[in-house]
């Protein structure tokens, strides 16, 4: 596939290493030449310097023949002009991120496609919309929906009280056979492998599990992996940047108590006219005294989003030895998420994550509608919508030559979520959540093209 990616900050350029992995033909076009440099050296693609919304530039980078144009700049502006550019040009797909959410809530009311935008992005709401999903699920440490959570991808660590615990993937169905919920993948305690469990797999103390269920199943997911659902009501966020703002806005609305705690006076009054629901305050959240005043104990959740990747981590420490049930950090170093579990934060978060994950499903071949990598874990889950021309369509499950390192975790069939085993039989129209590890991936796709 060929693609071009127009940026080369954070966000561009981890998806320009994640997609170079896969050998795609990446050109990555940006104004500075410094911001290049790096990605010439480090990864196998084309660097071009210049304006990614000059014509001529697009033109030497071949944009007739490009498959998709992904414009992530730090400019939403640049963003929208480079999709309306490369479309004219015969970009076949384009994808913009941008920095203001109403154009998502608006999109269709828009109609952004008749400019030659397919689809808009936002890291900042992403983040957002991942904070709440965690807020829902609080006992969980990552979560996903799917298809509105007729589906839902919950990731958990099994501590020692786990009815799972000691226990065969069989043996569980087979003392609870109405559960439905299928195990994903597991990583061992101190490991970095990750395993697609099968049904003499043992569950053991510690690992890290990914389970897909569906709505009802959620309430026995808690039960037997001896989760309590948290109910949380009061949340402190520390830090007013866009992460901060809109979490706050959506909290607000559904009727969470909130504090939000922001260094810089102007932006901290800003926010407070903007979200009269919020009580904001005006301070240095990496203050203990000022966190105990504000009274961090009586907290229910502590989600800190400031631009510092070791404040957030920090303060929540701090949130966290005040009996703090839920803490969320944001960071932007990819190599303290294997550190999340062991120094007792619930959940690390990351833009660029979020953002790659979102474009990734345009990079997969078959008709994939979502698409998320399993945190620290080595696999990626795909929704694939099954048509007349798959080859998966009007089979039972035990017939599809599936690999060994791939596993359906469901399907959902007009808007309910189904467990599906060896004899459920697909049909043209379901969608069907798979995890699979890396190496498997092309050939999960030629099921479904």
């Amino acid at each position: 596939m060929k693609i071009i990616i127009a940026g080369a900050g954070e966000v561009g350029f981890h998806l320009a290493k994640l997609l170079s992995y896969e050998s795609q033909d990446i050109t990555l076009i940006d104004t500075k030449k410094e911001s290049l440099a790096y990605a010439d050296t480090h990864l196998d693609i084309r660097v071009v310097k210049g304006d990614a919304t000059s014509i001529s530039v697009l033109k030497d980078s071949k944009i007739a023949s490009t498959d998709l144009v992904i414009a992530v700049t730090s400019s939403e502006t640049t963003n929208i002009t480079v999709c309306v550019l490369a479309k004219q040009l015969g970009a076949k797909r384009t994808v913009a991120r941008i920095s203001n959410t109403e154009f998502i809530e608006k999109k269709d009311e828009v109609g952004f496609t008749k400019f030659g935008i397919d689809e808009l992005i936002s890291p900042e709401a992403l983040a957002a919309n991942e904070i709440a999903l965690l807020l829902g699920q609080s006992a969980f440490n990552d979560t996903y929906e799917f298809e509105g959570g007729a589906l839902t991808m919950i990731g958990l660590n099994l501590s020692r009280t786990a009815a799972f615990v000691g226990k065969t993937v069989k043996e569980v169905g087979d003392l609870n056979p109405d559960l439905k919920y299928v195990p994903l993948a597991i990583q061992r305690f101190g490991t970095q492998y990750t395993l697609i469990p099968r049904g003499d797999t043992q569950f053991k103390e510690g690992d890290q599990v990914y389970f897909t269920t569906t709505e009802k199943g959620v309430e026995e997911m808690f039960h037997l992996t001896g989760k309590v659902r948290e109910d949380i009501k009061n949340v402190m966020i520390l830090g007013g940047s866009k992460i901060g703002y809109k979490t706050a806005q959506d909290l607000c609305k559904n009727s969470f108590k909130v504090k939000l705690i922001e260094s810089s006076k102007d932006k901290a009054f800003d926010i407070a006219d903007d979200i009269p629901s919020c009580l904001v305050i005006n301070g240095d959240g990496r203050n203990v005294d000022l966190l105990q005043e504000e009274s961090i104990n009586e907290m229910d959740a502590f989600i800190a989003v400031t631009g510092n990747s070791e404040t957030n981590i920090m303060s929540c420490l701090v949130a966290k030895s005040k009996g703090v049930k839920k803490t969320i950090a944001l960071v932007e170093n990819m190599d303290y998420f294997q550190l999340s579990q062991s120094i007792g934060i619930d959940t690390l978060i990351n833009k660029k994550l979020l953002a790659a994950n979102n474009i990734f499903r345009y990079v997969r071949k078959g008709e994939v509608v979502a698409m998320t990598k399993l945190n620290n874990m080595n696999a990626e889950l795909l929704e694939f919508r099954v048509t007349t021309s798959s080859k998966v369509c009007d089979k039972k499950i035990k017939d599809i030559d599936l690999p060994r390192s791939a596993v359906i975790g469901g399907v959902v069939r007009d808007g309910e979520g189904l467990i599906a085993l060896g004899d459920f039989k697909i049909k043209n129209g379901d969608h069907i959540v798979i995890c699979c590890l890396p190496q498997s991936i092309n050939k999960v796709e030629k099921l479904f093209v």
